[in-house]
């Protein structure tokens, strides 16, 4: 997991402007291109998007303009490289519920997650069928959608121990040739319980009939 120092803390407060700018699913894509795959030109990323070269230019100016990208070491001078700034973007679910452009942010962005899980898992299987992923990761790779039963106390445990556990591993890791890159979604997602079923003997439509008979 990434450390402090590598996040972007994002406060609704004084980064309306930078949510805003977020609200674009390919700056969205742009910005986890560049995090996933490392610097890149816009044209590089145009052909991985589909995009032309002149609309992701445009959007990662965009991006640079609230310091989500900069200017990468350049190969040469005939093209900008861009690189992400910070390996992850955070907020306080708190502060991000206190006004309906700030919620609507975190429902768009969660949304974007699972459009990211989806890709990653196709990217996966066709790694695996084309022999570029090893034997080895068939039975450690997984996704799982546990049932639990937790306070809010023990689900933000449950969080922060497996950030902790998350991070001491990529240390442990990150000299290891054998490391591969790995996506790793976790969602926490309290259900409130479901309303009863209304009783057909006392409900509404029920009792009209019976006082229209």
């Amino acid at each position: 997991m990434a450390g402090e120092e590598h996040k972007r803390v994002l406060d609704p407060e004084h980064d309306a402007a930078a949510l805003k700018a977020l609200t674009h699913p390919l700056r969205i894509r742009l910005l986890g291109l560049l995090r996933q795959d490392g610097p890149a030109t816009a044209s590089e990323l145009a052909a991985r998007t589909g995009e032309t070269s002149s609309s992701t230019s445009y959007h990662l100016r965009v991006l640079a303009k609230y310091a989500f990208v900069a200017e990468a070491e350049h190969r040469d001078k005939r093209e900008r490289r861009w690189r992400a700034v910070h390996s992850v973007t955070s907020w306080n679910n708190t502060a991000m519920d206190a006004a309906p452009e700030s919620r609507a942010f975190v429902g768009f962005a969660r949304r974007r997650q699972i459009e990211h899980l989806e890709a990653s898992l196709a990217r996966h299987e066709a790694d695996i069928a084309a022999g570029r992923l090893g034997q080895e990761w068939l039975e450690p790779a997984n996704i799982s959608d546990s049932l639990l039963r937790l306070t809010p106390e023990s689900l933000a445990e449950l969080r922060l121990v497996l950030d902790r556990n998350a991070a001491e591993l990529t240390a442990r890791d990150a000299d290891d040739p054998r490391a591969a890159q790995v996506v790793f979604l976790v969602a926490g997602l309290p259900l409130a319980p479901r309303d009863p079923a209304p009783d057909p003997d006392t409900s509404p439509s029920a009792s009209a009939d019976e006082d229209a008979s």
